[in-house]
């Protein structure tokens, strides 16, 4: 598998995706970082196994994913981002977009977007409305809405098969993709924000009750574990309760028996 190189150099130059500049540059052309993400996920990716990464951004876990020699299914609502992906991806017959954000049913849904940083935009108003004058969001604008469909996890197994592994950054929408999930899987990460602790509140709530046992988190983009050992939900409900709000986001890390 190539770089992507000269398609991250191509994005960037072109006018239409300029919003996605800064994301190509801290997402793409690290080495050190690339190793780090692989190494990370290593734990619950093995060669032939199926992934879904909900909320896909410009792809730069995708990457990884198939580093790792995974097939992946890339969740993306964002026009500009499926172009990002496109231009990355079109070519790896392992790698399927799908169009859609995810939530708990099929249907449609208002999506708020961000146009000068994008990787923030979000199907959630409750999370617009918690970013207002919060610490650490100053300057941020939700200056665009756009209709987009939207499919559920449940959907994408009964089309793509089980997956081994899920990964869900979609900006204080994880409760929602959560309850479009009625079965235990292997494992799975949910980002969670500081702004929105009692999203992940639900989400650990939604989690036990579908079988999942274990969690430990990783804060900021840092790909390190943080407690170092699987702590139930309830235990983890209290430490993401417990940071400062500094701490801004991070994510939780799930696994169900056995491992």
């Amino acid at each position: 598998m190539g770089t992507h190189s000269a398609a991250v150099e191509a994005l960037k130059a072109d006018p239409a995706t300029a919003s996605l500049r800064r994301s190509l540059e801290v997402y793409y052309g690290d080495p050190g970082r690339d190793a780090a993400m692989d190494a990370f996920y290593a734990r619950f990716v093995r060669p032939g196994d199926l992934v879904f990464d909900v909320g896909s951004h410009v792809g730069d876990h995708v990457g990884s994913f198939r580093r790792l020699g995974a097939r992946v299914v890339a969740v993306e609502p964002q026009p500009l981002c499926l172009r990002a992906l496109r231009a990355l991806y079109a070519d790896d017959d392992q790698v399927t977009l799908v169009e859609a954000a995810c939530g708990g049913q099929p249907g449609r849904i208002g999506f708020l977007v961000n146009s000068a940083n994008p990787t923030v935009s979000t199907a959630s108003t409750d999370f617009v409305a918690a970013a207002a004058n919060a610490g650490g969001w100053e300057g941020q604008v939700w200056d665009g809405r756009i209709e987009v469909p939207v499919t559920t996890v449940d959907m994408l197994i009964a089309e793509h098969g089980p997956p081994a592994f899920v990964k869900i950054d979609v900006e204080g929408f994880e409760d929602a993709v959560l309850a479009g999930l009625s079965r235990p899987l292997p494992a799975l990460s949910f980002e969670f924000t500081t702004i929105e602790r009692a999203v992940a509140s639900r989400c650990l709530r939604r989690l036990a009750a579908l079988g999942f046992d274990g969690f430990d988190v990783a804060l900021g983009d840092h790909k390190a574990l943080t407690l170092g050992r699987w702590v139930s939900a309830e235990e983890m409900a209290a430490h993401l309760l417990d940071l400062p709000h500094e701490a801004n986001s991070g994510d939780v890390y799930c696994v169900s028996p056995p491992r």
